[in-house]
């Protein structure tokens, strides 16, 4: 049974939902989302939820009743508030810059790498710190996991991308013998 899928979903103030056929649109003032939910969930609007249910007792109903509540709710939260990731990227000579929707890197290969940033999504260089920010959870984590593959952190010298507070354990190395 799932805890999240119960759980009505609250429409918060200065947001806007809209439902046609399988399609729900969600609107608010930095934006709007749309998201095509699966027919084994019937979405209903009382007053300011939103309450997701089963159709039948399938199991891929069952696995996506909790997952499209929580989609809803990340909707909500997107167009009201918004989402960022913050990356930061350690290593001598390694640097990055933003300009427009390009953004460039140097991480020690031989050439620099160039990167588009995606429609709906910004992104902000400060220091040694990449912000990306946008209305959709879900873009912003994929980029920020592409960003971050390009040069994942080393349990070394802890040189590469990792994220604002990740904690990242180290490992001592080879030792000289006399």
């Amino acid at each position: 049974m799932s805890r999240i899928g119960k759980k009505p979903v609250a429409i918060p103030s200065g947001a806007e939902l809209s439902l046609r056929a399988n399609v729900i649109t969600v609107k608010g003032p930095k934006g709007a989302l749309e998201f095509t939910h699966r027919r084994e969930v019937k979405i209903a609007v009382e007053e300011n939820q939103v309450q997701v249910s089963k159709v039948g007792e399938t199991k891929r109903a069952q696995a996506i009743w909790g997952t499209t509540a929580k989609v809803i709710a990340n909707m909500f939260e997107g167009v009201t508030n918004g989402f960022q990731k913050q990356l930061e990227l350690n290593g001598v000579g390694y640097r990055m810059t933003a300009s427009g929707k390009k953004l460039s890197l140097a991480l020690g290969f031989s050439h620099p790498v160039e990167m588009i940033v995606p429609e709906g999504l910004e992104a902000k260089v400060e220091n040694n710190i990449l912000t990306i920010a946008g209305i959709d959870k879900q873009k912003v984590g994929e980029f920020a996991a592409v960003v971050r593959k390009l040069k994942p952190v080393e349990p070394y010298k802890g040189k590469g991308f990792r994220y604002v507070g990740e904690i990242v354990r180290r490992k001592e190395g080879k030792k000289a013998s006399a």
